[in-house]
């Protein structure tokens, strides 16, 4: 039955015309959207690791080809088929098509309100982890008629829901992405026979042992541990593709180099973290001050990555684990990806800022200040709100504000992170003469990440902090000449009352409150969404290649 329902969706899409033969429909300006992203080579020097470290690097890499082939099924499951097709067809409109569907992972464009851009199937909401017709009424009256324990596995990050003899079903993810995970945690196992670091050994082991378990607390905390010159993060992270609940989990990889050095100049804004909890504009019963502060910092280069993060924009630096439990006892830990960050500041940042921000303040630009403004972004995930009580019982934020709490997390992460940069101006951390720089590059980010589309989580967050800053007048907007500025008198106290209001709502769980936000102030008006779309001799994004994985 599951066959033949993906075979209906594949022909649904594609139009199959005979049983040899299709016409695949591509949207007409596939080659512009294309021209969109900028190839870059993504490497750094790995000669200083010894020839064993060498060989597990290149075996955490082939474990992460694995990550990608479930990614695309967690997407959609007619991923693959339709791969194929792309893969046989012949033509420059399929050639584009099939390189766009690599950089999309699906047929849908995350740039543009996940719209198909290979036939006209709209992209389910639910995305591969649920039945393509589910609704949310469906889901949630049928939680609601189990026991607690049965509903918890419904909803569980590590399950797919199928739906047999009228009723929803819990498979976990080892039994259903059996194929690929069992090869995975062989070859990661086979690293950590390489690699003579203890850390990173005692992390390949336990992590692919929650391959075939589905428990990653063990392996998330020992991450958390890892000092190694090799650092790895793979296996199920971020929530954003499923549109429907904001439930379940995507695979990803992120292979790296560590830098020990840049990495210890970082090391210093760790042991501020409960100051800026303490610091946030909220009621102390709002604030989270029983998470672990061990919480490392990590700069690394890229060296490969598969999954959620490598499809559409790519990611300069992330914050993980997203468990509560062990954010509780050990943080979590930031990780920036600094040649990426160079890269997208190089070919994206510094031409937007040219043509968005006037004339006068583009001095304040500043590559440091991009480095920071993500490195404290990445940092204030891990503040504010996590673990709250609502209607007399415990649950997590990201359980109430189910598919709007990426977006809402994401802006809250913007704004809480140059709130707490001002902090460390403040409290002469970090110089207060780099208050001008920290803004302006905020500013210029801003056009950056919004042109990620006002429907992907982090372009969504940025569209509410523009227009809220503007209605507050912290950013300025000239009509005459289509170029924003920051009022550096007002943007303090626009950036601390937009951090409250994202955390009171968050603090409450207020999913009524959280879509009211996001429904007047993340939408993009046609005259801004024109001056973006005429920026077609900036690269939107990077796509990037990877030498050593060749």
């Amino acid at each position: 039955m599951k066959n033949r329902i993906a075979l209906i969706l594949i022909i649904a899409l594609v139009g199959c015309t005979k049983q040899d033969s299709f016409e695949l429909k591509i949207a007409p300006d596939i080659e512009s959207r294309l021209a969109k992203f900028a190839a870059v080579d993504i490497s750094t020097d790995i000669t200083f690791l010894p020839e064993n470290e060498q060989k597990a690097l290149l075996k955490i890499i082939e474990a992460s080809h694995f990550m990608q082939e479930i990614f695309l099924r967690q997407v959609w499951q007619g991923n693959p088929e339709l791969l194929a097709k792309l893969q046989k067809a012949s033509g420059t409109k399929y050639k584009s098509a099939l390189a766009y569907f690599k950089i999309m992972a699906g047929p849908w464009d995350r740039l543009q309100a996940e719209e198909p851009f290979i036939g006209e199937m709209e992209k389910p909401h639910g995305a591969g982890y649920y039945p393509t017709d589910i609704t949310k009424k469906e889901f949630e009256s049928f939680v609601a008629s189990l026991s607690p324990e049965e509903g918890a596995k419904l909803k569980d990050l590590c399950t797919i829901v199928g739906r047999e003899n009228g009723k929803l079903t819990a498979t976990p993810y080892s039994q259903a992405f059996e194929k690929w995970l069992e090869p995975a945690a062989k070859l990661l196992k086979e690293a950590a026979e390489l690699t003579e670091n203890a850390s990173l050994k005692d992390y390949l082991i336990k992590r692919a042992k929650a391959f075939s378990t589905d428990d990653y607390y063990e392996s998330d905390m020992a991450w958390m541990d890892i000092d190694s010159p090799v650092e790895v993060t793979i296996g199920p992270y971020e929530v954003y593709e499923d549109g429907l609940f904001g439930f379940k989990a995507a695979f990803e990889s992120f292979v790296t180099v560590a830098d020990p050095e840049a990495s210890k100049k970082l090391a210093v804004y760790k042991s501020w973290l409960p100051k800026m909890e303490a610091n946030l504009p909220i009621p102390d019963k709002m604030k989270n001050f029983d998470r672990g502060s061990e919480s490392p910092i990590r700069v690394v280069d890229e060296v490969f990555t598969a999954g959620d993060t490598r499809a559409g924009v790519q990611t300069i630096a992330f914050n993980l684990p997203n468990d509560e439990k062990v954010r509780e006892a050990k943080g979590s830990k930031k990780v920036i990806l600094r040649n990426v960050l160079m890269a997208k500041y190089e070919k994206i940042l510094e031409p937007i800022a040219a043509q968005f921000v006037v004339p006068e303040q583009l001095d304040h630009l500043s590559s440091d200040a991009f480095t920071n403004n993500v490195l404290f972004h990445e940092l204030s995930h891990g503040l504010g709100p996590g673990k709250i009580m609502k209607d007399g019982r415990e649950t997590e934020v990201r359980f109430e504000l189910k598919d709007l709490y990426s977006a809402c997390e994401e802006a809250k992460a913007d704004v809480m992170g140059i709130y707490n940069i001002l902090f460390m101006q403040d409290k002469n951390v970090m110089p207060a003469s780099l208050y001008k720089t920290t803004a302006v590059t905020y500013l210029a980010g801003l056009f950056r990440s919004v042109r990620f589309g006002a429907t992907e989580a982090h372009g969504r967050g940025v569209a509410l902090q523009i227009y809220y800053l503007l209605e507050d007048g912290s950013i300025e907007l000239d009509k005459n000449t289509g170029k924003f500025s920051v009022n550096f008198d007002q943007f303090p106290g626009g950036i601390r009352k937009l951090v409250r209001e994202i955390c009171i709502l968050q603090a409450a769980g207020d999913y009524d409150g959280t879509k009211l936000i996001f429904e007047k102030y993340a939408n993009l008006d046609a005259e801004l969404a024109q001056q973006l779309e005429n920026l077609t001799d900036i690269p939107v994004d990077i796509v990037p290649n990877y030498p050593m994985a060749e």
